[in-house]
């Protein structure tokens, strides 16, 4: 599936994406605040790519055809199966030198309507580490609303406090 937003396509991740995945996501300020290790080689992406971003559901965000970011909604079994039947979760990133400019939040709109129109989602959750507020602005400016705390723990095995959010279906 393609969704076109007003600056954006988010569309399948395709192999051929791994050159860009690497340039955005070897930077050690992305993945580990959202709860994975800066990428190591093109390869290191490339494996990213036919695994993590093969699942249903999971989009290249790509602005003037280069995939700067990933969006994608889980859902169960590829999901938090604590969420419950009819329920998603939103997770995104985007590469650093677009940060600020709403593109997050062009990108999640158009996914929230595909969720909740398209796959008929009840509720659609999301979670940020408590200190990434680039994040918990993007889930409020969305409408997310604020449910709970929990301790996780990321991939080097140190524990957090994350935040979860949910949006139900209108």
């Amino acid at each position: 599936m393609i969704i076109k937003t007003e600056r954006l396509v988010l569309r399948p991740w395709e192999e051929e994406d791994a050159e860009n995945l690497y340039k955005y996501a070897q930077n050690p300020k992305i993945g580990p605040i959202a709860g994975w290790p800066p990428h190591k080689s093109v390869e290191d992406s490339l494996e990213i790519i036919n695994t993590v971003f093969a699942k249903n559901e999971t989009y290249a965000i790509t602005k003037n055809c280069e995939a700067i970011g990933s969006i994608g909604l889980l859902i169960h079994p590829d999901g938090n199966h604590y969420w419950g039947d009819g329920c998603g979760e939103l997770g995104y990133w985007i590469g650093e030198p677009f940060w600020g400019e709403g593109l997050v939040v062009e990108a999640s709109i158009e996914l929230l309507k595909h969720g909740f129109d398209d796959l008929k989602l009840e509720k659609i959750y999301a979670t940020f580490r408590n200190d990434n507020f680039q994040s918990k602005r993007v889930l409020e400016k969305l409408g997310f609303k604020f449910v709970d705390t929990v301790i996780n723990e990321d991939f080097t095995g140190e524990r957090f406090m994350e935040v979860v959010m949910v949006l139900e279906n209108q």
